[in-house]
């Protein structure tokens, strides 16, 4: 622990390896629909393929083999055989993977030849230095965290695996129970790769479960770390819209490109105009950030008109974008209405179904569903029936309801979380949603899992709000960066 209390996190730069073996590692299943599932999780950024069947008879397994093989060259994903080196051998594999006592890696080596990559399970530091005596490539070290997919003998944990990177020179792949929620503790302790199965390949929505934790690789990089590709309007005031945005991941430590839906005449009183962009230009302003610049997560803000709505809903299924965070901005802090009636049908229906996260506001969701809403369980309604449009998660922002703590609701689905912060009484609150939905973007983007995420932007939105300044003769903005310094030094 460090002096003041917080815990250090080990991040170790193991770019000199430069190793194939880094990200999310895919291990199969024996469930049916294997290609159509792994190749899911490849577009969702599974790196290499490792393939276990134990099931089938050789026939029947060396035929599924060369189907992956095949997907996998496809796809320029390395392709790895668990524990057969005869299979391996037939299918041209780029590799074996050899769990303890299942073969001797000299031997797998000696018949694959030097070109091949050779991979050993391991449970403990001195297997570890004795499989990289060996001269494998990598090595797994397991288990985590206990796995459904097996019996668990020796739980190593993320413990043991922070104290023995440095007693490894070679790739080190975590093995066992590790999942979107967990998974940062296990990077954080040094690993280059995690292997997961039931994570990914059973989860009803593969390629967003493959992202969910290949992006959690990004808490590894150097700054600007991870890419967020906000969706919005221009605030001349610059105190909401595309200009919070952008100050808001910059300021976090994130790279942030910008394509605009609408220009307004706006400052601290209210909106005096707006011209809205011509959804044909807001698409070729999508095709040329998503053609050139890599973005980890999208933020949608002002969209104003049901033609560019629905312009963005096409750009994003074409470029496979899975990490959407929707912030369904609607009115202004001074009244006037920034999206039409027909966009708010396609809102819902076209773009809610696209988005990892929905963050509407009070008045927001209660336009949403027509619903009132005046305390934390009328939240949580509102909320399961915006994730019954589609979207995969939904936060309601409580900041609008008068009495008590500011409570935020997430609901994943299956679960509600609560996000609670003293209620701060200030009129200078002006692009409160947008730079709230932003800085979950920007953690998302960085690495964080969700409820991570929406906490650490909890905390720098309450702190932005509690550190504002007068500005201008209405609803001044949040402080964008002292509330980056104050949540820096926490």
């Amino acid at each position: 622990m460090a002096s003041n209390g917080h815990t250090l996190r080990l991040v170790i730069n193991r770019d000199k390896h430069d190793s194939v073996i880094r990200g999310l590692y895919l291990v199969t299943d024996h469930d049916d629909n294997l290609i159509t599932r792994v190749e899911a999780a490849i577009d969702g950024g599974a790196r290499v393929v490792q393939y276990r069947n134990k099931n089938q008879d050789r026939e029947s397994r060396l035929a599924l083999g060369l189907e992956l093989r095949e997907l996998c060259r496809r796809r320029s994903i390395l392709f790895i055989v668990n524990d057969d080196l005869e299979m391996a051998v037939s299918l041209k594999a780029d590799g074996l993977h050899l769990g303890q006592g299942d073969g001797d890696p000299r031997e797998a080596r000696r018949v694959l030849g030097p070109g091949k990559i050779i991979g050993v399970s391991t449970h403990t530091l001195s297997e570890a230095l004795e499989a990289q005596a060996a001269g494998v490539d990598y090595i797994g070290l397991g288990a985590m965290f206990p796995s459904r997919s097996k019996e668990v003998e020796h739980v190593a944990g993320p413990e043991l695996l922070a104290a023995i990177r440095n007693s490894i020179s070679i790739p080190i792949v975590a093995i066992g129970g590790i999942t979107r929620d967990n998974g940062a503790s296990v990077i954080d302790a040094g690993a280059d790769a995690v292997a997961v199965i039931s994570a990914v390949l059973s989860h009803p929505d593969p390629a967003l479960a493959a992202t969910e934790i290949a992006l959690l690789f990004n808490r590894r990089a150097p700054l600007p770390r991870g890419s967020v590709l906000t969706v919005a309007g221009s605030d001349s005031g610059g105190g909401a819209g595309i200009q919070a945005d952008l100050k808001t991941v910059t300021l976090l430590g994130s790279y942030g490109s910008s394509v605009l839906t609408a220009l307004t005449a706006q400052n601290t009183r209210g909106v005096s105009g707006i011209h809205g962009v011509p959804p044909a230009f807001v698409a070729d302003q999508l095709d040329a950030v998503f053609s050139d610049i890599p973005v980890d997560v999208v933020k949608t803000g002002m969209l104003f008109s049901a033609e560019t709505t629905a312009a963005i809903a096409s750009k994003l299924v074409e470029y496979r974008r899975r990490m959407v965070v929707v912030d369904p901005v609607m009115v202004a802090k001074g009244g006037a209405n920034l999206i039409d009636r027909g966009a708010v049908s396609v809102l819902k229906e076209r773009l809610f179904p696209l988005a990892y996260l929905v963050t509407p506001n009070i008045p927001e969701a209660e336009r949403l569903t027509g619903a009132s809403i005046s305390d934390e369980e009328s939240m949580r309604e509102a909320a399961r029936r915006l994730h019954r449009l589609g979207a995969r998660n939904v936060l309601i922002k409580g900041g609008h309801l008068l009495a008590g703590d500011s409570v935020d609701i997430l609901f994943d689905g299956a679960a509600f979380h609560r996000f609670a912060s003293p209620r701060i009484l200030s009129k200078n609150t002006h692009g409160t949603g947008c730079t709230f939905s932003s800085a979950i973007a920007a953690y998302l983007a960085q690495g964080d899992p969700l409820r991570e995420a929406i906490a650490r932007a909890k905390r720098y939105i309450t702190a932005a709000i509690r550190l504002a300044q007068p500005l201008g003769r209405g609803h001044g903005p949040v402080n964008h960066i002292l509330a980056a310094e104050d949540v820096r030094d926490r």
